[in-house]
């Protein structure tokens, strides 16, 4: 038995290593044939958006293996006698809602294979299909093996798989009973450890369940966005940043940014924040994560307190969210449907650098309060600084370039970027073994993705039952009732989603949240494009708000500090974005005069 489960997961990390290369190869092939006048692969485009659908199943099957499926809470409150019954706890609870969301998959595809649709080459729909089940099936079995060594934990926890066994069995409940038990379980599930996709899953099924609904609706808007045209791009930028950081690219970036800002005062708490808004579009907890032991040995020789540096690297962990190419903004404008992407980075690029600029700003006032040293600056350092990072800083250009320049896609752009950075870290900087560190790499970004996707997938099935019963309407319905203003609803949505924010990552937060604002605020006449900043510049705050918060989870894990140390370090940075996204939200001008003077 031992050799079979080596072989699945040999296989299995084959295949996640072979999707994501193959989500990179296919959309630069099909870009350069187009561009040279030859006839690329039929059904490149398709082929991509099912590769996508495998690296979020397979990846959340990796996820699982290695107990990396992102959670609300990490149980650290707890007596260490609890820990145990509660890991089995969460672990079953895991395992009973994969498992439904398995039978719910697995009825999807049964349905697919019966309306008989064919992708390219002729392809039936269904047997790409077929790796939801797959995936889902893993992470089920993953979590009951999860809930201990002993087989007496594992069977308890493989005991929760008789729930959705017996709600599948009985019909449409004629009372709310089970639902007023079922939710409450999970939501507390959620504060002891369960995933986030599976209390967005679980809740999803519930209520899907109790009103009659099929619970393959849950895997059908999952699969359906999984295949959108844009979506594809998420993990091929996440791919780019992984390439970039493996490689050795934020060392050379640093030493540009410090070359040419360490000289002022306060110039290394500038740096900071420079360097990681720049690297924010690879995700906040790359940045942290990676970027963190660099800096803060840095900060705390030239001075600054290790307070102060934790609060500033936290701080600056989420700054680039509004700039090219930020994951978020891209998911933003595929799931608002009314706002042009290349129009919400314009938009985003000014309160982006407001919020660079704040940060900046303060780290400058304490590196002269508590007398940090300025470097000399040096034309020579400065020159050769910039010569050995050329290749680097000529990624944004060529992102631009791909977004804007009319040459390709998003996706095609993602994975240029992808290409690029590969052959500069791999072949010019060779800080990067194809051999060693690719497949490494590769299935690292598999991982990551998987659980960020399966979030995104379940948010979608959660937010297609808001619809059914209308509540968009509703909302709109309680803002007319109450009479609110304009100014009124944009402090309560501030309010609404830092709170979203200090507990739900920002991708469902996005899927959930979304359609259930922009009616009302379109009714207010607030434009799309700074309503989808605003939006962004909260849940970039909301990385930052306790409890749990992502950058503040991160941050603890890093630098291991309790949380009520970091909350302490974070609070001033807090105060100060805090501020930048009131201006943010009450100086329109700031978003919306760059889209008008470019035409957007």
């Amino acid at each position: 038995m031992t050799r079979v489960w080596r072989v699945l997961a040999g296989g299995e990390k084959g295949l996640s290593i072979a999707a994501i290369s193959l989500m990179a190869l296919l959309p630069c092939i099909a870009m350069v044939t187009r561009l040279a006048g030859a006839a690329g692969i039929p059904g490149s485009v398709v082929f991509v958006q099912q590769l996508t659908l495998c690296v979020a199943f397979l990846g959340a099957g990796l996820a699982a293996s290695g107990d990396r499926l992102l959670s609300m809470s990490a149980n650290t409150f707890l007596p260490e006698k609890w820990v145990g019954p509660v890991r089995v706890f969460a672990c079953g609870l895991t395992a009973a809602i994969a498992g439904g969301l398995c039978g719910a998959s697995y009825e999807f595809v049964v349905l697919e294979r019966a309306g008989g649709k064919e992708l390219a080459l002729g392809i039936p729909a269904w047997i790409p299909a077929t790796v939801m089940p797959f995936g889902l099936l893993l992470v089920t079995i993953r979590a009951i093996q999860g809930a201990g060594p002993r087989a007496r934990q594992r069977l308890i926890a493989a005991a929760f798989l008789l729930v959705p066994l017996i709600l599948g069995l009985v019909g449409k409940p004629e009372g709310h009973a089970v639902l007023w038990i079922g939710i409450p379980v999970v939501l507390a599930g959620a504060v002891l450890g369960l995933p986030i996709f599976a209390t967005l899953g679980g809740v999803a099924l519930l209520l899907l369940w109790g009103s009659g609904q099929p619970a393959s609706d849950v895997p059908d808007n999952a699969y359906s966005l999984m295949v959108s045209e844009v979506l594809p791009s998420l993990p091929l930028y996440t791919l780019a940043g992984y390439l970039l950081v493996e490689g050795g690219a934020s060392t050379r970036l640093l030493r540009v940014y410090n070359a040419f800002f360490g000289w002022l005062p306060g110039g290394l708490a500038i740096t900071t924040a420079v360097g990681c808004a720049i690297f924010t579009w690879a995700g906040s907890g790359v940045t942290i994560v990676s970027m963190g032991g660099l800096l803060l040995p840095m900060l705390m020789k030239a001075r600054y307190s290790e307070r102060f540096s934790i609060g500033l690297i936290n701080a600056s962990g989420s700054l680039g969210l509004l700039f090219p190419p930020s994951l978020p903004v891209i998911l933003y404008a595929v799931y608002a449907k009314n706002v042009h992407i290349d129009a919400l980075f314009v938009g985003g690029f000014v309160p982006g650098l407001l919020m660079v600029a704040m940060v900046s700003a303060f780290g400058v006032f304490h590196g002269m309060r508590s007398g940090a040293p300025r470097a000399t600056f040096s034309f020579a350092e400065a020159r050769l600084s910039l010569w050995e990072s050329k290749w680097e800083l000529a990624v944004p250009v060529i992102v631009i370039v791909g977004l804007f320049g009319g040459f390709g896609t998003m996706v095609e752009a993602g994975a240029i970027t992808v290409v690029y950075s590969f052959i500069v870290e791999c072949f010019i900087k060779r800080g990067f073994s194809l051999r060693h560190d690719f497949p490494r790499v590769a299935l690292e970004c598999v991982t990551v993705m998987g659980g960020v996707l399966m979030i995104i997938g379940v948010a979608k099935g959660l937010t297609y039952y808001l619809a059914i019963i209308d509540v968009p309407g509703m909302l709109t319905n309680w803002v007319d009732v109450h009479n609110l203003s304009k100014y009124q609803f944009l402090l309560l949505l501030n309010i609404v989603l830092l709170i979203k924010g200090s507990f739900m990552d920002v991708f469902s937060a996005i899927i959930v949240m979304v359609p259930l604002i922009c009616p009302i605020a379109a009714k207010f006449g607030i434009d799309p494009v700074q309503l989808g900043v605003i939006f962004l510049a909260n849940l970039e705050l909301g990385y930052l708000t306790p409890p749990i918060g992502m950058n503040l989870c991160l941050s603890a894990y890093r630098f291991k500090q309790p949380m009520t140390a970091v909350y302490r370090a974070t609070l001033p940075f807090y105060v100060i974005l805090l501020a930048g996204v009131l201006l943010i939200t009450y100086v329109p001008e700031l978003t919306t005069l760059p889209v008008k003077w470019l035409g957007l």
